[in-house]
């Protein structure tokens, strides 16, 4: 594996290896990857898929470099692609981005750079975010061993959600009944999900109940916030009882989960997805690591 570009490129194999080595690295398991450098180039806000893939690339011995972009000759007018090409004559091999432009890294990739560079794609765009979906599917696989015919339903901003994309890709994939809860202007159609609109209607014998943020940055209209808290907000009341409730974060406390439920037993998944993110992505480097010295 040279890079990570979106779930839709990995086969059901793939996945399922990626899960396996995730859990030895759970598990103890200790590799010393000191030869390779990395930058971590984030041109949008993140918290913990920053953080984990720097602590992930520290427990495997590589070399982490944090790109500012506020500091960076882009603002002097460089070309991203001159820039990566300049990294990757220092000696910089591994590229790990973020951006709000679709297909940024399929479009590097048809480029001719110094030496051969890896890509991973730690959020792209509203359309992928496979680390993410890895972790979660992770998660998931952890607490309930599989999730085939598995009742998974997507609550919140799906149309400006990344996570639910590549989610959606993943899941499906793996034979999961996938159903999609949101207001209309946060529904988009998408293969291999249904759309049920009503919140306890979509709940009904739900396995897993994932939350998405209401992505203020990507929204051109206004929505009414204490329309969305009455109508989709996950709490004690609709919670069901034997489901576990996911977020990949941030969460915006009594939006779309109420605060009490946050600080409940339920809550403690969602940080279980921040530990599980640093095992799969120390997984992910390690198989396009090995992947390059191959």
């Amino acid at each position: 594996m040279r890079d990570l570009i979106k779930i839709e490129y990995l086969t059901n194999a793939e996945i399922e290896g990626l899960m396996s080595l995730a859990q030895e690295y759970k598990n103890g398991k200790k590799s010393n990857f000191s030869n390779h450098h990395c930058a971590l180039m984030f041109f949008e806000n993140s918290t913990r898929t920053m953080f984990s893939f720097e602590c992930a690339l520290n427990k495997l011995g590589a070399y982490s470099y944090i790109f500012d972009n506020a500091k960076s000759s882009i603002l002097k007018g460089e070309e991203i692609f001159d820039t990566i090409n300049n990294l990757c004559a220092i000696g910089i091999s591994t590229f790990i981005t973020r951006t709000a432009k679709e297909g940024f890294i399929d479009e590097l990739k048809k480029l001719e750079f110094y030496k051969p560079i890896n890509f991973i794609n730690a959020g792209e765009g509203k359309s992928s975010h496979p680390t993410q979906a890895l972790l979660d599917y992770f998660t998931m696989k952890e607490k309930l061993k599989d999730v085939k015919n598995k009742k998974i339903v997507i609550v919140g901003d799906i149309k400006h959600s990344r996570v639910a994309k590549s989610n959606i890709k993943l899941l499906s994939k793996m034979g999961a009944n996938l159903v999609l809860c949101a207001p209309k202007y946060f529904t988009e159609e998408i293969d291999g999900a249904e759309y049920v609109p009503n919140l306890n209607e979509a709940l009904l014998g739900a396995d897993v109940v994932m939350c998405l943020r209401i992505q203020k940055e990507r929204l051109n209209e206004e929505v009414s916030i204490q329309d969305y808290i009455k109508n989709y907000q996950i709490n004690s009341v609709n919670m069901p009882k034997d489901a576990i409730l996911m977020h990949p974060g941030p969460v915006n406390r009594d939006v779309e989960i109420s605060n009490e439920l946050i600080n409940s037993k339920y809550g403690r998944t969602i940080l279980n997805q921040a530990e599980n993110g640093v095992y799969v992505r120390m997984a992910v480097l390690d198989s396009v690591f090995k992947g390059d010295e191959a």
